[in-house]
């Protein structure tokens, strides 16, 4: 089964909905910026399980409280719904 890169239209209707989000370099791209490292850490270890259990990880780096995201589908070759997906979930885990 392929997953269906996004298209341009796609990836639009996003950056509108999720406008702290951009496209660099071909991926989903955000910083965000935590209180502290214990709250930027704790993102993080939200984030992975989530993405160990639907088997979609991030390039993530981080630096005590900014975590920068980029988020691509490698085996689709560029940004798929399931970006978009994860995203829209760290957006909730980076608000809770």
């Amino acid at each position: 089964m392929s997953i269906a890169v996004a298209s341009q239209h796609q990836i639009n209707i996003f950056l509108d909905e999720l406008s702290a989000w951009s496209v660099e370099n071909g991926k989903l791209h955000r910083e965000f910026i935590f209180n502290d490292f214990v709250d930027a850490f704790g993102f993080m270890t939200k984030t992975a399980i989530i993405a160990e259990k639907t088997n979609h990880h991030p390039e993530w780096f981080n630096v005590y409280k900014k975590v920068v995201v980029e988020l691509t589908t490698h085996e689709a070759g560029g940004i798929t719904e399931r970006d978009f997906t994860l995203a829209k979930q760290m957006e909730q885990i980076a608000t809770s």
